[in-house]
């Protein structure tokens, strides 16, 4: 609880007075520099006053959506520091990999770090985790829970109506020689562990659930199904039309290949959720028109 100063009305006498009343912080507005914590944010209604970045948000989380009314601070690894100091928000959300800024944020709002992709821990787990957190730390608690069971009621009606499908490579392109692959501790993963479906990667990956390959790594998985999920580096997509490397992968062969929109690879539920829909819709496509 905090106090605020409130101009009301005496019933009594009828004159204005200046009343002092303890009122919730319920509202308290929140900022963040990282999208895993922004869409979360978003995905519950959270008041969020700023997100850095905000069209590349959108090109690389898609959604949900940066309200109109929340301002972009800037790049996520140099936010605009004269406008925190301007519209200072009560606090303002980091994960570990923005912990260098926090010495200079600290100097304007009180910081607070959130952690997801740990070493060794269940990334699924960990994200309902941080959705509990974020829930509390805005009094949205009521609406993490339900984000929470929703994206556990969506991936059990998902799983139950897949059709068999073939092990999954699930990439993004650094550029047209180069892979990242996704494995154990991804968001793709996890996703895919939630639904039954197999992830033919079984290779050792960094702390974010990739590894980062030639593209010729792919060519010993040539029953897979390769999962191409946008954005592609600009140039890449004509790169890749010509290139013979590419072409002679039995998968591109054989068109064992899909491609997502974007879906953030490091998210939280709210891109586990869009992942789950995206390739799902993307398979059961793929599924009609093998037959």
């Amino acid at each position: 609880m905090r106090h605020t100063t409130l101009l009301v009305l005496c019933a009594r006498c009828g004159l204005f007075a200046l009343c002092l009343l303890a009122v919730s912080t319920a509202h308290a507005q929140v900022a963040t520099v990282d999208w895993t914590i922004a869409e979360t944010l978003l995905a519950i209604d959270a008041p969020v006053s700023s997100i850095a970045q905000q069209a590349d948000y959108h090109a690389w989380v898609g959604e949900p959506r940066i309200p109109e009314s929340a301002t972009d601070m800037g790049l996520r690894t140099q936010p605009n520091l004269e406008l925190l100091s301007q519209f200072p928000p009560e606090q303002l959300l980091i994960s570990p990999m923005f912990t260098s800024l926090a010495p200079r944020l600290e100097k304007i709002v009180p910081v607070t770090s959130l952690a997801l992709y740990s070493p060794g821990a269940d990334t699924w787990q960990e994200m309902q985790a941080l959705t509990r957190e974020l829930g509390e730390i805005t009094d949205r608690e009521a609406a993490a829970e339900q984000l929470i069971n929703d994206t556990r009621t969506l991936m059990a009606s998902l799983r139950q109506a897949q059709p068999d499908t073939a092990p999954l490579l699930m990439v993004q392109f650094m550029d047209a020689r180069h892979v990242r692959v996704f494995g154990k501790s991804s968001l793709y993963n996890a996703v895919l562990e939630q639904l039954a479906l197999p992830n033919a990667w079984e290779q050792t990956t960094n702390a974010w659930g990739f590894s980062l390959v030639g593209v010729e790594a792919l060519a010993l998985y040539p029953e897979a199904t390769i999962v191409i999920i946008d954005p592609l580096p600009a140039g890449v997509e004509a790169e890749l039309a010509s290139s013979g490397l590419w072409q002679k992968l039995p998968n591109v062969k054989n068109v064992n290949l899909l491609r997502l929109p974007p879906v953030w690879s490091f998210g939280a539920l709210p891109s586990a959720q869009r992942f789950a829909r995206e390739l799902t819709a993307a398979l059961e496509e793929s599924h009609r028109s093998d037959q």
